[in-house]
């Protein structure tokens, strides 16, 4: 049997850490994209595009993240397609983490007093100049906070893939593991790779929440 030193699993830990840091970046950029789209349906004036946009974040926030997995990675190669992991992994969790900003960005958007929207339509503003250059900028301030907090979920969301074969941290972990016979100390390494990633994020997002909070009441 091969020894393997201690070095040795933490430096293969690392490198599968770099695509669990590659694909929650991926994911918070492109998600916050779609997010940003759906946003402005689910806060058009349509009442269709509202309900459209509605029904899709009803879809993915009420459905495992598992599940979504398998019908993107399996789905698509119904249709002769194949598929790697990684887009695979990167398409869910755009889609899912586009479902659940778009509701914390509503949140936000909703949370800006009536008569800013009222005064800047006085302003002869149709929605998009509304949105772009009244409501967004006073919104972003109250979603910094929220917005970071969710990034932890997606770091958190990346170990779902290691089901479909992506290599990201959990899956090294489980690899490791196999070649190794040293399942609490690789699975005790890669928890500490999480919480070293995860940690200073939610820290963050409380100091800027207080932050806000103390500002708005002064």
């Amino acid at each position: 049997m091969i020894s393997f030193s201690l070095w040795d699993i933490l430096r293969n830990l690392l490198l599968a850490g770099r695509w669990t840091i590659v694909l929650s970046l991926a994911t918070f950029i492109l998600g916050g994209m779609l997010g940003l789209l759906i946003l402005f349906i689910r806060t058009s004036r349509s009442r269709v595009l509202q309900n459209t946009a509605r029904v899709y974040i009803e879809i993915f926030q009420g459905t495992p993240l598992l599940m979504q997995l398998f019908l993107v990675f399996f789905g698509i190669a119904l249709f002769g397609i194949e598929v790697p992991a990684w887009l695979a992994a990167g398409l869910t969790l755009t889609l899912w983490s586009a479902s659940y900003l778009a509701e914390i960005w509503r949140g936000c958007v909703e949370a800006i007093p009536k008569g800013q929207w009222e005064a800047s339509s006085v302003l002869a503003m149709n929605y998009l100049q509304q949105m772009r250059h009244v409501i967004l900028p006073q919104a972003l301030r109250i979603a910094i906070p929220p917005t970071i907090g969710f990034s932890v979920q997606v770091i958190k969301g990346t170990a779902v893939t290691s089901i479909i074969g992506f290599v990201e941290l959990s899956k090294a972990a489980t690899v490791i593991t196999n070649a190794t016979f040293m399942p609490f100390t690789v699975y005790a390494a890669a928890g500490l790779f999480y919480f070293m990633l995860c940690w200073p994020l939610s820290k963050y997002s409380q100091f800027l929440e207080r932050k806000y909070h103390a500002a708005h009441h002064h």
